[in-house]
């Protein structure tokens, strides 16, 4: 059994990874951690765990995190980074949900984050845990930078072109749409019912910090001569739903005949035939973000509108499963060596 603590179990990402992990068939909840309300039972805070999870929050413990396998952080940006240093020393695995090692360059993290970075030595060792493509990366590591909801989407529905080197790399699009829960648990006027509901908005249009993410693990897969990588124009948009990212990614081919003529269909196909947790839906499909609801799935369709240079991808995900949780708990089975779909074989939540 693998010995899991969770230090910051209160949040929609928290409670999220407890579901699975209760239910996780080779793991082991030893504790869980939040400063604001140890000694309450998890299961008063969340009802739905009762008789599944026992634990009783607790205070953050070095000594207590020190004795455990694996630490999950689902703690707000700039959390992790504190205590991480310590727990790699006492031979414990770290997967941080949070962003505190996704980016390379310290640098940009401190701009797109407004903080000075606690271990900036550890940037580059931290594996970005996007198992479709770091996989071997991951078995290997001490610690994981779990991937944000967005990027994940936008990942994998772009992937599979600029690793052919199909499309123009400086005109990519992501159009991207967000349920609430995106935004957190926490009290927030822009995130109460009547401000969400029968209405639909774009936020951090000048720049969002999902964008140098999604850059750098575009700019990974893409060779480039000189400096300046991919062009990416990411646009988020808040949803009145509870669950779910859909990203409409936008790509141009180029002339050249391996572009005009590939069968784009076939390419995603065969890139995801061995991936998990990735759907290539049939020709024609429009993925919708209730199939995923609840599961570590990422749904794609292809399109290409009237036989035109513009290839169309349709990305779905549960922005609290695949895009957190779930890709947190497929990274902990491949870093632990268990079957990759274990304690995630669940099925999407209808209605």
């Amino acid at each position: 059994m693998v010995k899991v603590g969770i230090v910051g179990g209160t949040g929609y990402t928290g409670v999220e990874l407890l579901r699975l992990l209760a239910a996780h068939p080779e793991v082991e909840l030893a504790l869980i951690t939040s400063r604001s309300e140890a000694g309450l039972p998890v299961a008063e805070m969340f009802p739905g765990l009762r008789g599944h999870v026992d634990l009783t929050f607790s205070a953050p413990d070095p000594v207590a995190l020190a004795a455990c396998d694996v630490v999950f952080f689902a703690t707000p940006n700039g959390v992790a980074m504190q205590s991480v240093p310590e727990l790699l020393e006492a031979g414990v695995k770290v997967i941080d949900l949070a962003a505190d090692f996704r980016l390379k360059d310290t640098e940009e993290w401190e701009q797109w984050y407004g903080q000075p970075h606690a271990c900036p030595q550890l940037l580059d060792e931290a594996v970005y845990g996007l198992p479709e493509v770091n996989r071997a990366a991951i078995s290997e590591a001490r610690l994981i930078a779990n991937p944000g909801c967005y990027p994940t989407a936008v990942q994998l529905g772009l992937l599979p072109l600029l690793e052919k080197g199909l499309v123009d790399t400086g005109r990519l699009i992501a159009d991207c749409k967000s349920g609430v829960s995106g935004a957190g648990r926490k009290a927030a006027v822009s995130t109460l019912l009547c401000e969400t509901s029968e209405s639909f908005k774009a936020y951090g249009v000048a720049g969002h910090r999902h964008w140098p993410e999604i850059c750098q693990g575009l700019n990974a897969v893409v060779a480039f001569e000189g400096k300046g990588g991919v062009g990416l124009t990411f646009v988020p948009h808040l949803v009145p739903m509870l669950r779910g990212i859909h990203a409409t990614l936008y790509a141009t081919l180029l002339s050249t005949n391996d572009a005009t003529d590939a069968d784009l269909q076939t390419l995603y196909e065969q890139r995801y035939a061995s991936e998990p947790f990735v759907d290539v839906l049939p020709v024609g499909s429009h993925p919708e973000t209730r199939s995923v609801k609840g599961v570590n799935v990422c749904r794609i369709a292809i399109h290409r509108p009237q036989g035109a240079d513009t290839v169309v991808i349709l990305s779905v995900i549960d922005n609290l499963v695949k895009g957190a949780a779930g890709q947190a708990v497929q990274n902990m089975n491949i870093l632990c060596d268990l079957p990759e779909t274990a304690g995630l074989t669940g099925i999407a939540l209808v209605p």
